[in-house]
């Protein structure tokens, strides 16, 4: 495909108003001759940026004591080999699974409608609901077969290998079988590719900015921390590590990604939902024993 003919039936407005990212992206897509290559390119390059940066912060507070607190299986530590063996299954599987698969979806694409080099982009508001729909939409396909990857010949032969860390950590997320990868993925492309497919209305850009929250939502799941500044705290209804950390623990509930409504409806957080109880009465115990202690040691200064 000639990039440049396909540029010059995008512009809807003039070059020079267009704003800075608009630009970068015309320039870019303009220096290619193919744009399936270019567009493979880059969102493989945002993927891996996306990915492991997301995971950075993470790391570093694992050396941080003070953010110990935080940890919610503090008292499991995976090991530098642990983690360095996850790195490298993670980078073979982005290599050998993820990017033949993201060469596949500019034709797909394209086929359905999708809008990649046009200029300018979206309103910001079409983007927002845009995005939210892809949300609702991966969290309820996630939901339904992640409880499928966890029955019998599936779990042993497929998602076995995902439970593998008891303790997740960030770079995690996407250790999996390569059939795992292939279901679940689907998830996170498939809303997109139905929505263009039906309405004619995407623009390449949501769906990276899709992928990269997307991203940022797996990682924090399987980070193993639940911070004071974690997204569930201001909204109650996001799951987060606090959720899925549970699925990681102890083998069962809490099947979703990024909401918590499912497993509400359909009764598969109620392991989750005693065992939170049991800490927080732990909790509640511990602070009932302090102040008593402080109290009788007052008593004996006052006597």
């Amino acid at each position: 495909m000639n990039n440049n003919n396909t540029l010059g039936d995008s512009f809807n407005t003039s070059y020079e108003e267009l704003n800075f990212v608009e630009k970068a992206w015309l320039n870019y897509f303009n220096s290619f001759e193919n744009e399936t290559i270019a567009t493979a390119l880059i969102a493989f390059l945002i993927h891996e940026i996306v990915y492991f940066g997301r995971c950075i912060p993470f790391i570093i507070a694992d050396f941080i004591p003070s953010f110990t607190k935080y940890k919610l299986q503090p008292n499991k530590v995976n090991t530098a080999a642990e983690q360095w063996s996850c790195l490298k299954s993670v980078l073979a599987s982005h290599f050998l699974m993820e990017l033949p698969l993201i060469f596949g979806f500019h034709p797909i694409a394209t086929l359905f409608g999708m809008d990649i080099t046009t200029v300018p982009f979206p309103h910001w508001q079409t983007m927002s609901y845009q995005i939210a729909l892809f949300f609702v939409m991966e969290d309820t396909f996630h939901y339904w077969f992640h409880r499928l990857l966890h029955y019998g010949p599936f779990y042993k032969y497929i998602h076995k290998k995902h439970h593998e860390y008891s303790a997740p950590f960030g770079l995690a997320a996407e250790y999996a079988h390569p059939l795992e990868v292939l279901i679940l993925g689907a998830g996170t492309i498939g809303g997109p590719l139905l929505w263009v497919s039906i309405t004619h209305n995407l623009h390449l850009i949501t769906v990276f900015i899709w992928i990269s929250l997307r991203l940022f939502q797996a990682i924090d799941a399987h980070s193993g921390y639940d911070f004071p500044w974690s997204l569930r705290h201001f909204l109650p209804f996001w799951a987060g590590a606090e959720h899925h950390d549970y699925h990681h623990m102890a083998f069962v509930n809490c099947f979703s990604t990024s909401f918590r409504w499912w497993d509400h409806l359909m009764g598969t957080d109620l392991k989750y939902q005693a065992y939170r109880q049991k800490k927080a009465d732990e909790l509640k115990a511990v602070a009932a024993g302090g102040s008593t202690i402080a109290s009788s040691s007052d008593n004996k200064k006052t006597n």
